[in-house]
């Protein structure tokens, strides 16, 4: 049981060190993020679509 009371203590204290980000960075990551995803989907929809229409016609 000592050992594990001992990892808890590290941990918490390892935890005080942290820096949590903002509610702001949060939010602005976050929106990146969401972003980037969007593109990657309407590209990833884009090529889809032109390889169908590209099978369709040959076959």
């Amino acid at each position: 049981m000592g050992k594990l009371q001992t990892f808890i203590n590290e941990v918490r204290e390892e935890l005080k060190k942290v820096i949590w980000p903002t509610k702001d960075a949060t939010m602005g990551t976050t929106a990146v993020v969401i972003v980037i995803c969007l593109i990657c989907a309407i590209y990833l929809g884009v090529v889809d679509y032109g390889l169908s229409k590209l099978t369709q016609f040959i076959y």
